[in-house]
């Protein structure tokens, strides 16, 4: 089925001393996609408990094909480029979401809450 919601992970390494220059890098872009980008949903940056080098980048998309026609516009490669210069490994991968929880405010609903 190639209309389910689709979930893109980044796992990148980001050196201690970069880390200020690909925060701000990061924030730029959530902003500009979250704006406008079609088919965005959410998207999450988190950093590792134990290793503050090792950073996760999530996004959800309404379909991997809204996330793939963002990836190859030049608008892309533009906008991530100063985030991208910033990791020293980085491992992409992307998966459709098959199932999910309910949200917390479907289950406090559920409840009678």
């Amino acid at each position: 089925m190639t209309d389910q919601r689709a979930r893109v992970v980044f796992l990148v390494r980001v050196p201690q001393e970069r880390t200020g220059d690909f925060l701000r890098a990061y924030d730029a872009v959530r902003h500009l996609v979250a704006d406008g980008v079609p088919g965005h949903l959410v998207d999450q940056v988190c950093r590792s408990a134990t290793d503050p080098e090792q950073w996760l980048i999530t996004s959800e998309w309404r379909t991997l094909a809204d996330f793939e026609a963002w990836e190859r516009s030049p608008e892309h490669r533009d906008l991530v480029r100063p985030m991208r210069e910033c990791f020293t490994d980085a491992r992409s991968m992307r998966f459709r979401v098959h199932a999910q929880t309910p949200t917390p405010v479907e289950v406090v609903t559920a409840r009678g809450g």
